[in-house]
């Protein structure tokens, strides 16, 4: 193949610029050695930079089996305590080109073996990726399907309402998956997880840009302000018709907007080397319900841990009793607590000692809390028997209570431990542990472990001053 023949591959080498190309370009073709070399070659520094990460925060290892896991849950265990709570935030950040990575070498090596180009999404789908992505490395390239890339892929349309027309029903795609993902996952399989978080942006970026990318390409930019778009207003609509609230709505913004714009780049992307048939559009959409599936079947849950401490100045005989129970808190509750989420507001209890039953009253009900562990004063430990809703949803609407409300944050058992230090000062450690059903739990942990901790950092704060004041001389 001669070198002048635009689509003759560049040379394999070294050269940064190549490689940049080959990564995070949209059109530069993907043969197998390319594509084998990449994904393995990225992956072994991937798991490399990850071990050495954790084994410096956590001095766990991390092992390869957990790395390949397609379980998210099972790597939860990394980021427990001693990790820094940031190192959950610095991994999904980490992994977000590799992401892209893989999706777009994955479609530009389906087209470049002559399939069609949806075809490279699987690898978005659990334990079907790594076999996709085996398939993809042992396919040949064919030359009779090779982009063009002397022809620009960027002609304008003159006429500006034939684009208005394109996002619109760009967006109006978009909004459908979004629907119906939320009906499929939420009331039939009553499942919140990465397929209804994450593959639904995914899926409702690339058809927005993609439609809105045909006949004619408009370019990287618009294409993702179709996509933010999309998200936005089929989030107006959730509103709207009293599917979720305002708060869970603006926690699933950042991610949901992340995955757009990775989704509009794929749409872009797919509109410019591989002219489709609308038709088409059923094969990506179609991986959504599978992704669901697959990960509600197979997934895990893991426990999590939330400690919180405070230093007071005063004996943990004078704490224990407000420890055991408090009167009301008099502080008013940070803006965040007034918009609708479950914030404590005192403690009773019936009984004294193992056995004994605790009382926390939120301001959405009460925790009951049973006494397992009364080592005065130095320890108290509870289950928790029933919880009430994590939060009311804040809403145009009276009375909006998503599913989400009922049972998938669970609060498992808690704990205080009262710590003798010099001078007659306490560190007081509140602890609780939770489950939580909502994925991926990298993200949502994020939320509830803050939250958890503002909730925390409330009552322990409340203990400290009752029990300062009960220690100052009359």
């Amino acid at each position: 193949m001669s070198s002048a023949n635009p689509t003759s591959l560049p040379p394999r080498s070294f050269d940064p610029g190549y490689l940049l190309r080959l990564w995070f370009g949209l059109r530069e073709p993907v043969d197998q050695t390319a594509y084998a070399a990449s994904g393995f070659g990225l992956m072994v520094l991937k798991y490399l930079v990850e071990a050495s990460v954790v084994f410096l925060f956590t001095f766990k290892t991390y092992f390869p089996w957990d790395f390949v896991n397609p379980l998210i849950s099972v790597r939860q265990k990394y980021f427990a305590a001693p990790a820094p709570e940031w190192l959950a935030w610095a991994f999904i950040l980490w992994s977000l080109p590799f992401l892209w990575i893989a999706v777009s070498m994955s479609v530009r090596r389906a087209v470049d073996a002559g399939k069609n180009a949806w075809l490279g999404l699987w690898v978005f789908v659990p334990i079907i990726n790594l076999l996709m992505m085996i398939y993809l490395c042992l396919l040949p390239s064919d030359p009779r399907r090779r982009v063009d890339l002397s022809q620009d892929p960027y002609t304008r349309e003159p006429l500006i309402e034939h684009q208005l027309s394109s996002a619109l029903l760009g967006i109006a795609a978009s909004a459908a998956i979004c629907l119906t993902m939320v009906s499929l996952c939420v009331y039939l399989i009553q499942d919140y997880g990465g397929a209804l978080f994450m593959g639904t942006p995914i899926i409702m970026g690339a058809t927005s840009a993609y439609i809105y990318n045909r006949p004619y390409s408009r370019g990287v930019l618009s294409s993702i302000m179709v996509a933010e778009l999309s998200i936005f207003l089929s989030g107006l609509i959730l509103l709207l018709f009293a599917f979720e609230g305002i708060i869970c709505l603006a926690m699933l913004l950042p991610i949901a907007g992340a995955m757009a714009i990775l989704g509009a780049l794929i749409g872009v992307m797919i509109a410019s080397i591989q002219p489709q048939r609308t038709m088409t559009l059923l094969i990506p959409i179609s991986l959504l319900p599978v992704m669901a599936g697959a990960e509600h079947a197979v997934r895990q849950l893991p426990e999590y841990e939330v400690l919180t401490t405070i230093e007071i100045d005063a004996t943990p005989e004078r704490i224990w009793p407000h420890v055991v129970g408090f009167s009301d808190l008099t502080d008013p509750p940070n803006w965040y607590f007034q918009l609708g989420i479950a914030y404590p507001k005192r403690a009773t209890i019936v009984g004294s000692g193992v056995g004994a039953v605790r009382h926390c009253e939120f301001s959405t009900g009460a925790f009951i809390e049973p006494i397992t562990a009364w080592e005065e004063p130095t320890r108290l430990a509870f289950d928790v028997q029933s919880q009430p809703p994590p939060m009311h949803e804040l809403s145009p609407y009276r009375h909006v209570h998503p599913p989400h409300l009922d049972g998938y944050l669970r609060c498992k058992r808690g704990e205080f431990r009262l710590i003798p230090l010099e001078d007659g000062r306490t560190r007081l450690e509140g602890r609780t542990w939770y489950e939580y059903e909502i994925f991926p739990q990298s993200y949502w942990t994020l939320w509830t472990d803050r939250l958890i901790h503002s909730i925390h950092k409330r009552v322990l704060t409340h203990i400290k001053q009752l029990s300062e004041a009960s220690s100052r001389p009359l």
